[in-house]
């Protein structure tokens, strides 16, 4: 793949943010709100969107709480952020044992936040945007070993679909 394409590729992701759990709307989103947000946090990485229908699942399996009022929080939000990247990487089994080890060990602001940030990190990373990535210290946890693995998978998923994107469209 020439240098051209790889640029075309990489630059609708190079100021990809995902938003800070501060960032996330605490108003309470209905249903379909939460699903167009959320949608739209993503739409740079493919298709990772999330239905009103996926998400009644996540609630129906225990995956995040029933809204209140039909409403969504900003806990719920960020959660439903983690499981629209992860979904196509872990089973909704592995996604509960995530939740619940996340749940155990840190508070869902700093869970998720350092989630993003290492999301971002390594998808910059690993489309030639940054020169460097972080990479969590040798002393981390084992749940953070495993994050950082489900990130690496993630994130890698996501620069297979959009190269072989790029490949059909060349090729056609």
């Amino acid at each position: 793949m020439n240098q051209e394409t790889k640029q075309r590729i990489a630059q609708p992701l190079q100021d990809f943010h995902l938003p800070r759990y501060q960032e996330i709307p605490d108003v309470g989103l209905y249903l379909e709100q939460a699903a167009k947000y959320i949608g739209s946090c993503l739409a740079p990485l493919g298709d990772m969107a999330l239905t009103g229908s996926m998400i009644s699942n996540y609630v129906k399996k225990g995956l995040i709480a029933s809204p209140v009022k039909k409403q969504y929080s900003r806990d719920q939000i960020a959660y439903l952020i983690f499981i629209a990247i992860c979904k196509s990487v872990l089973s909704l089994d592995a996604l509960d044992a995530f939740l619940r080890l996340q749940q155990r060990s840190y508070p869902l602001q700093r869970a998720y936040d350092y989630f993003v940030r290492e999301f971002e990190s390594l998808l910059l990373f690993t489309f030639e945007l940054t020169d460097t990535a972080d990479i969590f210290p040798e002393t981390s946890s084992d749940g953070k070993r495993l994050l950082y693995t489900c990130i690496i998978a993630a994130v890698q998923k996501v620069y297979l679909e959009k190269y072989l994107e790029a490949l059909t469209e060349e090729n056609h």
